[in-house]
């Protein structure tokens, strides 16, 4: 009889606990806890189900395929929370991510933000020779000039380490840190390894203006400065670092 009662009650007490934890995975909330990674530990599936409309331009674990979009693996959740409000407000311009960011809720951003940032970011191979030979829309004066890719690479690293004092363009360490892993605290992105035609053509959006969200314009006074050589170059080194 004695054995019974304690079979019993040993199922009771594992119930209970059982019970406990379970509570304790249903019951996360990451309300006043932006990014805890704790957190958003327990979130990650739920991020990753709502993501699934994103993996079309942006991979199934944000690593896009394509150069124009961007890579949001590895990013800090701050900075791509910052950018979907951005799309979802109208302060960034894009038909397709506002469209997609319009049907999120706050929570649905960090839980997205959440798997995204705890996924490992590809490294890129350097260009092929036939992409070498693109002239990025340049005349056919430019494109005699233009730069091979390695050489490219090493006036990016100059650039990216030190700035242009001539022309008053300031180091992009400054920012995004000596291996481009970015600022969480003052939400400034993660660049390392991201796509050199993204990077492109978000210096060229800067410098003319097409995005304008950017915190007290720091970008767009930098970009304004670099001439599109710069940007390439720069662009070009950004995407051969490795965190």
């Amino acid at each position: 009889m004695s054995n019974k009662l304690f079979a019993v009650g040993l199922i009771l007490v594992l119930a209970v606990f059982s019970g406990v934890s379970q509570a304790k995975i249903d019951d996360v909330s990451c309300e006043g806890v932006p990014f805890n990674r704790s957190c958003w530990l327990n979130n990650l599936y739920p991020g990753q189900k709502k993501a699934e409309a994103c993996a079309g331009c942006h991979g199934q674990d944000g690593n896009s395929a394509m150069a124009l979009f961007p890579k949001l693996a590895g990013q800090h959740p701050a900075y791509l929370v910052r950018q979907l409000m951005a799309f979802k407000s109208g302060a960034r311009m894009d038909l397709s991510m506002q469209s997609i960011a319009s049907s999120l809720s706050d929570e649905d951003m960090r839980d997205i933000a959440a798997f995204y940032s705890e996924q490992g970011i590809s490294a890129n191979s350097r260009s092929a020779p036939e992409d070498e030979d693109d002239d990025w829309g340049d005349s056919d004066e430019t494109k005699e000039d233009s730069l091979s890719i390695d050489e490219l690479i090493v006036i990016g690293q100059d650039l990216y380490r030190n700035g242009d004092v001539k022309n008053k363009v300031s180091a992009c360490i400054a920012c995004h840190g000596p291996y481009g892993q970015g600022n969480k605290p003052a939400v400034f992105p993660r660049l390392a390894s991201q796509h050199a035609d993204y990077l492109i053509k978000s210096l060229k959006d800067f410098k003319s203006d097409v995005r304008n969200n950017n915190p007290d314009s720091m970008m767009h006074m930098i970009a304004k400065k670099m001439s599109d050589q710069e940007i390439e170059a720069v662009a070009h080194y950004i995407s051969m670092m490795k965190k």
